[in-house]
């Protein structure tokens, strides 16, 4: 059979998680990866990595479930397994607290471990709450799971390549399937006026001691102890396109966080971080199609706009699109290229 020819534009964490799908799924597919920035260089790599997810307006909801279980179980078998320490994937407990209580019990209540309301008694250690959540998540450190995903790429046959992607009618006349991975660069590369940019920063602190994650159910605050420190943050600021460190955010973070979890007081920032979200309303996870001036057809399979939740819901929509590859090429089998 003639090996199909699969492109897949972007290296973050939804890039990669396609590629390794695809590569290790459809033998006869060769698959590369066409990104401009490769790990450790990546918005991925300043994620935070812990599970847990939003809910999107425009997704049914039993295809968000999926999603997040499906991302929550291929991380969990990793947690538990000899590959956890190089992954960079490992098992964190803690709380999520509110200043006013949630409506409704979370869908991915269902997938992590151990899910339930803290007590009145607990409640007292966040006195500025009124509500709060205790489990046992993930948390996937992309700055040593990228690097593993691409060595477990590379052993399916997967190739790597740097370059600048500009023009996807172009990689349409040499390969057979196109897989948009772009994040926030779909913006320009596929015109999605929906894309836009969410800044975070973030700060790597020592505190060894601090074992418990903590997150403010506005989002704007949390502390995420890892393998070698703890994330702090943070920031949302939409439409926000500075990479530069602000040292306004820096100090209303540590105020924020030393006051939501006074143990980390003692401790020291050894980095900081800045990258931009690929905020959307709801990911685009679809198919469509490119004609080129030959008059071959090739399947353009999008995955992006996932927003804060890019590790979280990275295998998930990695598998809805490897299936929306193989259902392409199996309805439309790529023509002979000229």
């Amino acid at each position: 059979m003639q090996s199909v020819k699969v492109v897949v534009v972007g290296s973050g964490v939804v890039g990669l998680s396609t590629a390794v799908c695809i590569a290790e799924t459809l033998p006869h597919c060769s698959v590369t990866v066409i990104s401009e920035r490769f790990t450790p260089d990546t918005t991925s790599d300043g994620a935070a990595g812990i599970l847990f997810s939003s809910q999107f307006p425009d997704i049914p909801l039993e295809r968000q479930r999926r999603w997040f279980k499906e991302s929550f179980d291929h991380l969990l078998a990793i947690a538990q397994s000899s590959e956890s320490g190089e992954a960079g994937v490992i098992l964190s407990s803690g709380y999520q607290v509110f200043k006013e209580g949630p409506s409704e019990r979370p869908f991915w209540a269902d997938y992590v471990l151990g899910y339930r309301m803290l007590s009145e008694r607990e409640m007292k250690r966040f006195p500025e709450h009124k509500f709060g959540q205790a489990f046992t998540t993930i948390k996937c450190e992309c700055i040593t799971y990228l690097p593993w995903l691409e060595k477990r790429f590379r052993k399916a046959g997967g190739e790597l390549h740097h370059g600048k992607v500009s023009d996807l009618q172009h990689l349409a006349e040499t390969y057979d399937v196109i897989v948009n991975c772009s994040g926030l660069g779909a913006r320009s590369l596929v015109g999605d006026a929906k894309v836009y940019p969410v800044r975070g920063q973030i700060l790597k602190f020592r505190a060894p001691w601090v074992k418990n994650f903590i997150r403010d159910g506005d989002g704007h605050t949390y502390l995420y102890p890892g393998v070698n420190s703890v994330t702090l943050g943070g920031t949302r600021q939409v439409g926000d396109w500075r990479l530069e460190v602000d040292t306004g955010d820096r100090e209303g973070i540590l105020e924020r966080c030393f006051r939501l979890e006074p143990a980390l007081h003692g401790g020291e920032v050894v980095g900081e971080w800045v990258g931009l979200r690929p905020g959307r309303e709801s990911p685009r996870v679809e198919v469509e199609r490119l004609k080129t001036a030959e008059g071959r057809e090739v399947p353009l399979v999008h995955n992006y706009g996932h927003g804060g939740g890019g590790v979280t819901l990275a295998w998930g929509t990695a598998l809805d699109a490897l299936g929306l590859v193989r259902q392409s090429l199996a309805q439309h089998p790529p023509m002979a290229r000229l």
